[in-house]
């Protein structure tokens, strides 16, 4: 008898160890998969069991949570939705997260590493800390005379601290509340349906994820390529454009919006913005030139992140040299988001180095303690520097006696470029307002800010668009904040 409960007991001991063998296996092996089975439901439960952590602008949240009683409990508010959509994004149970909840969704959740005590904590005791928060580099004031300056028109508003990167503001117009999509149930889904099929599309980020033909406003970029190659040596002697200008292999002509364009030196040329000097420059420059210095100031880079995904902006690298003189104004394939296009602005402000666009500034724990801290960064030499003194020279005069004069603020000095692009086919759509612009104090050795602006108001005459009058004044008023400090 006793040797058959001996096999018995072996036989159960076996069968134990098999049990903790399979449990084993799957906490160690399958956790993950099985966590992400779309079936398993108590992930979805545990993620909206404890209020997300929060994204801030200076020491004031703009996001927040409810306990609704529901078995997803905590939903996502937020403060002046609309004018902070563009940095926030929106964290919903029904459709995900977007933008900065997206971005630093593992920090506002609790599941980052570095919100720990320990290290490999989660990993071992597979829990979550409260939810940290997102402090960003945004300034209260800036963003809200952006927004205010576009006043629901169709357009878009990057600013930037030139030395640091730091984004100061980012608007995009119309806009929305990212709380309409918070939570589940019918008034969510019919939110997102009527957002996503409004034909002024308020949920697209057109400072990050639109791009645009930058029209004049990219002949700074031409510029720096001219003077970096020495096509140009002195910006204030004539040039060899002729008047009128084909465009090379074609019987096309190239107007210009401007008189006393032939011959016109760069200087003059940007200051009244000659579109056939600073395409005929380009030309000269060649493809491989002006490549190599638009890709300096980031158009072509498919990995921006601020750290949300900011699209990309183009500038082809096959082109004949009729396709390169009419990119070489913004047109043809050129194509640029505002933050690129501040990003322009800000590497002429600060000497032709470009230091890498950020939107977070630190990390915190829900108490307040700092575990990480986003440091400056030089993104890329776009110009030599004295390139970029020479543009800065001659973006004052675009203020102080050509087209940008509505940018210009007392006492202050301020450079800046306009553009009217045109798009559509045939040229036929409303042409689309930009300025780029950068502001120094008097009491300053830096500037303080770069802005780029669009505006895209499809509801203007065709002949009442400009960048000079549409755009400039919103840099100004942003400018303006920026300076207050």
């Amino acid at each position: 008898m006793i040797p058959y409960i001996r096999r018995a007991a072996a036989f159960c001991l076996l069968l134990l160890l098999a049990l903790l063998a399979n449990a084993a296996r799957v906490q160690l092996f399958e956790a993950d998969e099985l966590d992400a089975n779309p079936a398993n439901r108590r992930t979805t439960i545990d993620r909206y069991d404890q209020p997300r952590g929060d994204i801030l602008v200076g020491d004031e949240p703009v996001t927040g949570s409810k306990d609704t009683g529901e078995q997803l409990a905590y939903e996502r508010t937020y403060r002046h939705g609309p004018l902070y959509a563009p940095v926030t994004g929106y964290a919903s149970q029904t459709y995900g997260t977007s933008l900065l909840e997206n971005a630093e969704d593992d920090v506002l959740s609790g599941t980052a590493a570095v919100l720990a005590p320990l290290p490999l904590w989660g990993d071992l005791t597979r829990s979550r800390q409260p939810g940290g928060d997102v402090v960003t580099t945004v300034d209260d004031r800036v963003q809200r005379a952006a927004y205010e300056g576009l006043d629901g028109r169709r357009g878009a508003v990057a600013a930037l601290d030139p030395a640091t990167g730091r984004i100061l503001a980012l608007v995009s117009s119309p806009s929305y509340d990212p709380e309409v999509l918070s939570g589940t149930g019918s008034a969510v889904t019919d939110a997102w349906t009527r957002l996503n099929r409004a034909s002024s599309r308020p949920m697209l980020n057109r400072a990050i994820r639109q791009t645009y033909p930058p029209g004049s406003a990219f002949k700074i970029v031409t510029a720096a390529a001219a003077l970096d190659s020495g096509v140009v040596t002195d910006p204030d002697a004539e040039t060899d454009t002729p008047s009128p200008y084909v465009l090379p292999g074609t019987s096309t002509v190239l107007p210009n919006e401007a008189r006393g364009c032939e011959k016109a030196s760069l200087a003059d040329a940007i200051r009244v913005s000659c579109n056939t000097v600073m395409a005929h420059l380009g030309v000269q420059v060649g493809l491989d030139g002006m490549v190599e210095t638009a890709e300096g100031f980031g158009f072509n880079d498919d990995g921006l992140g601020i750290p949300s995904r900011v699209a990309r902006s183009n500038f082809d690298t096959d082109m004949s040299d009729d396709q390169l003189a009419q990119s070489s104004i913004g047109q043809f394939d050129t194509a640029a988001t505002p933050l690129q296009m501040a990003m322009v602005a800000s590497a002429v402000a600060n000497g032709g180095e470009l230091m890498r666009p950020t939107l977070v500034d630190r990390v915190t724990t829900d108490d307040g303690d700092t575990v990480r801290r986003q440091g400056t960064d030089s993104y890329h030499r776009a110009m030599e520097p004295t390139t970029a003194q020479q543009l800065q020279r001659m973006m004052v005069d675009v203020v102080e006696n050509g087209t940008g004069a509505n940018a210009a603020i007392d006492g202050v000095t301020v450079g800046g470029k306009t553009g009217t692009a045109q798009h559509g086919v045939d040229n036929s759509g409303t042409p689309y307002a930009w300025f780029i612009a950068w502001a120094q104090a008097p009491d300053s050795g830096r500037p303080a800010v770069a802005v780029a602006v669009v505006v895209e108001d499809a509801a203007a005459d065709r002949a009442d668009v400009s960048g000079g009058g549409n755009a400039a004044p919103i840099a100004r008023a942003v400018m303006e904040e920026a300076l207050r400090g």
